[in-house]
């Protein structure tokens, strides 16, 4: 019974580790296409200026750059490293 358990611990524990890896793959795919499509819209000139970001610039101003990370994230929905990123771009 102890090896059945074992077994069965071990199958599972597999099947997590394979899911969680392809999930890490496609999230590398989709950073990958998303990074490919700014480009293309920087490059057209359409990206769109979003009038809040006037306020993350003036918090990154005034030093308060973990508050210009939120905002940042609140208006395009980037992720932490990426609103990091951009946010120490703009500094």
């Amino acid at each position: 019974m102890d090896i059945a358990a074992f077994v069965f611990a071990f199958v599972g524990l597999m099947a997590v580790l394979t899911i969680q890896s392809r999930v890490s793959q496609a999230d590398q795919r989709v950073a990958r296409v998303e990074r490919k499509l700014d480009l293309i819209i920087d490059h057209l000139g359409l990206r769109a200026d979003d009038p809040r970001m006037n306020e993350v610039v003036a918090l990154v101003r005034d030093g308060k750059k973990i508050q210009a990370i939120k905002v940042y994230r609140e208006i395009t929905g980037a992720g932490l490293k990426e609103a990091k990123d951009a946010v120490e771009g703009i500094a």
